[in-house]
């Protein structure tokens, strides 16, 4: 059962975690008791306001009770499954989460990478441009290609797919997806970080490889960054595959 705790108003959400119990004829269950036995996902959790976070760790730790309608008793508390894109330790310090329920819920933490440093770009333009008109038809162009992996996406998954759903749109019955095709926003950062990175660039002298004077802007803002691969790549606006490739690395595994 998934809830999504940013959604919706404090008396709405309480409903849909808690149900409604003065409902006849017993009641809405909510979908604590909806996931009773199975799985509960709490997605941003970290949206909970404090009085839905007390009301949650009590019933979280409240004993196996019976199920009306059931013979015997079932089910005890859900296993609970949260996700969230802000950091519970900062907002428990912060006094905005609760410490006992943050204990409560961290088990095993996983943290997923952003689109910029994962290595599964091409799957997820598949299943992006499969899912916006229901064919495995279509295809970018290799400078489509190109832009894509050295983009920083900042909104991540959600705005591949939404670049791919609104390209599929304009390019009608095209096969290729060119930049054309591609909003303005989209094309607009590139230009950005393409004319920074050219201005951070040294002036070429006879005998220079324009290929060396890359490298060594990599090296430079990699240095710049501590070392930091992901910084690196997020200064310069390209994928960290890149830097990886054109310094001639081993990716870490």
């Amino acid at each position: 059962v998934s809830i999504h705790c940013a959604a919706g108003s404090e008396a709405q959400l309480e409903a849909e975690l808690f149900g409604t119990p003065a409902a006849p004829p017993a009641g809405a269950p909510g979908g604590i008791g909806r996931a009773m036995g199975g799985t509960l996902f709490l997605d941003e959790v970290g949206e909970l306001a404090l009085p839905l976070q007390a009301r949650l760790l009590h019933v979280l730790q409240a004993e196996p009770a019976g199920v009306p309608g059931h013979a015997r008793p079932v089910q005890g508390a859900p296993a609970v499954v949260c996700a969230t894109q802000r950091n519970l330790r900062q907002l428990v310090e912060r006094g905005t989460f609760r410490e006992d329920l943050y204990y409560h819920l961290n088990g095993l933490a996983l943290r997923l990478p952003a689109l910029r440093e994962r290595s599964d770009l091409p799957t997820l333009v598949r299943r992006g441009l499969e899912a916006a008109d229901g064919t495995c038809h279509r295809e970018l162009a290799p400078d489509v290609q190109a832009l894509f992996a050295s983009h920083s996406w900042p909104g991540n998954v959600r705005q591949l797919f939404n670049v791919l759903r609104a390209a599929c749109a304009v390019a009608g019955s095209a096969a290729t997806i060119v930049r054309a095709h591609l909003p303005d926003d989209v094309l607009e950062e590139t230009e950005r970080r393409s004319g920074a990175s050219a201005a951070a660039m040294p002036a070429p002298t006879a005998g220079v490889r324009l290929e060396d004077l890359e490298i060594e802007l990599m090296r430079r803002t990699l240095e710049a960054a501590g070392g930091n691969i992901s910084e690196a790549s997020k200064r310069l606006g390209i994928s960290r595959n890149t830097i990886y490739r054109r310094l001639r690395w081993k990716r870490p595994t």
